[in-house]
């Protein structure tokens, strides 16, 4: 999609400080953190939002999650714990309409959801 910013930051258009990187998935710390570690998570395949998600679609999600554990491993949160969050569509406060999941850490976190 030409106007997204995920789509750009994943061509190389807009800078992003990446942890993670393959051919399908890619991974950066948030402008706005809202934790101590705050690293977005996205799929190189544009998914508007989660109800978008198609059968065709799965085996992209699981090996978002998987690559969430080998990024707290590398960066070193994965023993103390983290926190992984999905918005889906506005009403959830999902700013940016391209699938992406938040993992949050660094600290302990209270009851407070980010967008």
């Amino acid at each position: 999609m030409e106007d997204c910013i995920f789509c750009k930051i994943i061509k190389g258009e807009i800078p992003s400080k990446k942890v993670y990187e393959d051919e399908d998935v890619l991974a950066f710390h948030d402008i706005n953190p809202a934790a101590p570690i705050h690293i977005l998570v996205i799929p190189k395949k544009h998914i508007s939002k989660l109800t978008d998600l198609k059968e065709e679609d799965e085996a992209l999600i699981g090996k978002i999650y998987t690559t969430i554990n080998k990024i707290a491993e590398q960066e070193g949160f994965k023993e103390n714990g983290y926190r992984v969050i999905a918005n889906c569509g506005k009403d959830s406060g999902q700013e940016v309409m391209h699938i992406h999941f938040h993992i949050l850490g660094g600290k302990v976190l209270g009851d407070k959801i980010v967008g």
